[in-house]
Protein backbone atom coordinates (compact mmCIF):
# COMPACT_ATOMS: atom_id res chain seq x y z
CA UNK A 1 0.00 0.00 0.00
CA UNK A 2 1.24 3.48 -0.87
CA UNK A 3 2.27 5.37 2.26
CA UNK A 4 1.42 8.60 0.42
CA UNK A 5 -2.15 7.59 -0.46
CA UNK A 6 -4.49 10.58 -0.37
CA UNK A 7 -7.12 10.93 2.29
CA UNK A 8 -10.55 10.35 0.73
CA UNK A 9 -13.80 11.40 2.41
CA UNK A 10 -17.31 10.79 1.16
CA UNK A 11 -19.08 14.16 1.26
CA UNK A 12 -22.41 13.48 -0.40
CA UNK A 13 -24.55 12.40 -3.30
CA UNK A 14 -25.39 14.53 -6.33
CA UNK A 15 -28.73 14.32 -8.16
CA UNK A 16 -29.13 15.78 -11.64
CA UNK A 17 -32.34 17.63 -12.47
CA UNK A 18 -33.67 20.17 -14.95
CA UNK A 19 -34.96 22.37 -12.08
CA UNK A 20 -32.61 22.10 -9.13
CA UNK A 21 -34.43 24.76 -7.10
CA UNK A 22 -37.61 22.66 -6.99
CA UNK A 23 -35.68 19.50 -6.15
CA UNK A 24 -33.46 21.11 -3.51
CA UNK A 25 -36.48 22.73 -1.86
CA UNK A 26 -38.29 19.37 -1.81
CA UNK A 27 -35.42 17.61 0.00
CA UNK A 28 -34.85 20.62 2.28
CA UNK A 29 -38.46 20.42 3.45
CA UNK A 30 -38.53 16.61 3.61
CA UNK A 31 -35.28 16.18 5.55
CA UNK A 32 -35.14 19.48 7.43
CA UNK A 33 -31.63 20.14 6.10
CA UNK A 34 -30.12 23.54 5.37
CA UNK A 35 -28.80 24.98 2.13
CA UNK A 36 -25.01 25.29 2.48
CA UNK A 37 -24.16 26.19 -1.10
CA UNK A 38 -26.24 27.92 -3.76
CA UNK A 39 -24.46 28.68 -7.02
CA UNK A 40 -25.63 28.78 -10.62
CA UNK A 41 -26.36 25.18 -11.58
CA UNK A 42 -25.52 23.77 -8.13
CA UNK A 43 -27.23 23.64 -4.74
CA UNK A 44 -26.06 21.65 -1.72
CA UNK A 45 -27.90 20.64 1.44
CA UNK A 46 -26.30 19.36 4.62
CA UNK A 47 -27.80 17.85 7.74
CA UNK A 48 -27.64 20.13 10.79
CA UNK A 49 -25.86 17.41 12.79
CA UNK A 50 -23.11 17.15 10.15
CA UNK A 51 -22.25 14.31 7.81
CA UNK A 52 -22.55 13.77 4.06
CA UNK A 53 -24.93 16.04 2.20
CA UNK A 54 -27.09 16.00 -0.87
CA UNK A 55 -26.38 18.22 -3.87
CA UNK A 56 -28.33 19.08 -7.00
CA UNK A 57 -26.74 19.75 -10.36
CA UNK A 58 -28.56 21.37 -13.26
CA UNK A 59 -28.95 18.95 -16.16
CA UNK A 60 -31.34 20.17 -18.86
CA UNK A 61 -31.21 16.80 -20.68
CA UNK A 62 -32.18 14.81 -17.56
CA UNK A 63 -34.53 11.90 -18.26
CA UNK A 64 -36.28 10.44 -15.20
CA UNK A 65 -35.69 6.74 -14.66
CA UNK A 66 -38.46 4.21 -15.09
CA UNK A 67 -39.57 2.43 -11.90
CA UNK A 68 -39.66 -0.49 -11.95
CA UNK A 69 -37.00 -0.91 -14.61
CA UNK A 70 -38.13 -1.68 -18.15
CA UNK A 71 -35.65 -2.81 -20.85
CA UNK A 72 -34.97 0.01 -23.28
CA UNK A 73 -36.01 2.74 -20.82
CA UNK A 74 -33.85 5.06 -18.72
CA UNK A 75 -32.57 2.91 -15.86
CA UNK A 76 -32.27 3.98 -12.24
CA UNK A 77 -28.59 4.44 -11.38
CA UNK A 78 -29.09 4.81 -7.64
CA UNK A 79 -31.74 5.62 -5.10
CA UNK A 80 -31.77 7.19 -1.67
CA UNK A 81 -32.86 5.25 1.43
CA UNK A 82 -34.47 7.39 4.11
CA UNK A 83 -35.22 5.70 7.44
CA UNK A 84 -38.29 6.68 9.42
CA UNK A 85 -40.02 5.62 12.62
CA UNK A 86 -43.53 5.96 11.13
CA UNK A 87 -43.92 4.81 7.53
CA UNK A 88 -47.44 6.13 6.96
CA UNK A 89 -46.61 9.56 8.41
CA UNK A 90 -43.39 9.71 6.36
CA UNK A 91 -45.31 8.92 3.16
CA UNK A 92 -47.81 11.65 3.99
CA UNK A 93 -44.98 14.14 4.67
CA UNK A 94 -43.22 13.22 1.43
CA UNK A 95 -46.42 13.61 -0.59
CA UNK A 96 -47.14 16.96 1.10
CA UNK A 97 -43.60 18.09 0.16
CA UNK A 98 -44.14 17.12 -3.50
CA UNK A 99 -43.32 13.39 -3.84
CA UNK A 100 -45.46 10.76 -5.51
CA UNK A 101 -46.03 7.25 -4.20
CA UNK A 102 -44.77 4.85 -6.87
CA UNK A 103 -47.35 2.41 -8.26
CA UNK A 104 -45.03 -0.58 -7.75
CA UNK A 105 -44.28 -1.36 -4.09
CA UNK A 106 -42.10 -4.47 -3.78
CA UNK A 107 -41.74 -4.76 0.02
CA UNK A 108 -44.08 -4.26 2.99
CA UNK A 109 -41.56 -2.41 5.21
CA UNK A 110 -40.68 0.36 2.76
CA UNK A 111 -42.35 2.66 0.31
CA UNK A 112 -40.89 3.60 -3.04
CA UNK A 113 -41.50 7.28 -3.69
CA UNK A 114 -40.66 9.52 -6.65
CA UNK A 115 -39.27 12.98 -5.98
CA UNK A 116 -40.42 15.97 -8.09
CA UNK A 117 -37.78 15.20 -10.77
CA UNK A 118 -38.73 11.51 -10.88
CA UNK A 119 -35.80 10.05 -8.90
CA UNK A 120 -36.97 7.03 -6.89
CA UNK A 121 -36.23 7.03 -3.17
CA UNK A 122 -37.27 4.64 -0.43
CA UNK A 123 -38.80 5.42 2.91
CA UNK A 124 -38.21 2.50 5.21
CA UNK A 125 -38.82 1.46 8.77
CA UNK A 126 -36.37 -0.65 10.74
CA UNK A 127 -37.60 -4.13 11.56
CA UNK A 128 -35.91 -6.75 13.74
CA UNK A 129 -32.85 -7.98 11.89
CA UNK A 130 -32.61 -5.01 9.50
Amino acid sequence: MDAQAPLLSFTGTVLDAPDIRVLADFYRRLLGWRVTMDEPGWIKLNPPQGGPGLAFQHEPAFVPPTWPAVPGSQQMMLHLDIETTDLDAAVDAAVAAGATLAAHQPEPDNRVMLDPAGHPFCLWIRTPGS
